[in-house]
């Protein structure tokens, strides 16, 4: 496998050029576009991906740890293939629409003034995971670990409190009356 360490790519355009499968350590990619690529089997390691086109790009077995994505449209994609090990990285103005991560552990996961809709975490660990200035319309919380995550900023979600793990997660007032819609309750 490839090594490439402390490179940063930029302007690529992975429909028209093959994107290498090895392990990028520490690497930087601005405004590049993955969309539809095949990152498959790769070991991403401390990499920054910057204003880049990811949606609906495979990531089978791909290795992402302590990586940042920042500005990036990554819709469509389907995190629980990739590898479990060390599954950790932080999302800023992103938009993960459409998106699963589906029985994926990602404990301690920031995902800060991204759009969530329709992004699916069944059985999910997002214990201490922070949820801040996002949007959540239609995404999907069922047998989900949500303890200790912190939804105070976060906006259009709804979750079934008896159905997932919720002690010690925080909520606006704002939230309230959607957090305890099923049980028809008249606040006022």
């Amino acid at each position: 496998m490839q090594l490439f360490d402390t490179e940063t790519f930029e302007n690529k355009i992975y429909q028209e050029e093959v994107f290498t499968i090895g392990e990028y350590e520490n690497c930087i990619f601005n405004n590049c576009d993955f969309s539809q690529a095949d990152i498959s089997g790769s070991v991403l390691i401390d990499c920054i991906f910057t204003n880049c086109n990811i949606s609906l790009t495979k990531t089978n077995n791909t290795v992402f740890r302590t990586v940042k994505f920042s500005g990036c449209r990554m819709m469509g994609l389907h995190f629980q293939t990739a590898n479990e090990m060390g599954l950790a990285f932080s999302f800023d103005h992103c938009i993960l629409d459409h998106s699963s991560f589906f029985k994926c552990k990602i404990k301690n996961t920031f995902f800060t003034h991204s759009s969530i809709k329709d992004v699916d975490f069944s059985e999910a660990d997002l214990l201490g995971s922070t949820f801040n200035h996002s949007d959540l319309t239609e995404a999907i919380f069922d047998q989900t670990n949500l303890e200790n995550v912190d939804f105070t900023s976060s906006f259009n979600y709804t979750l079934d409190l008896d159905n997932n793990k919720v002690k010690g997660s925080k909520h606006s007032i704002h939230q309230v009356s959607t957090l305890l819609g099923k049980y028809k309750l008249i606040i006022e």
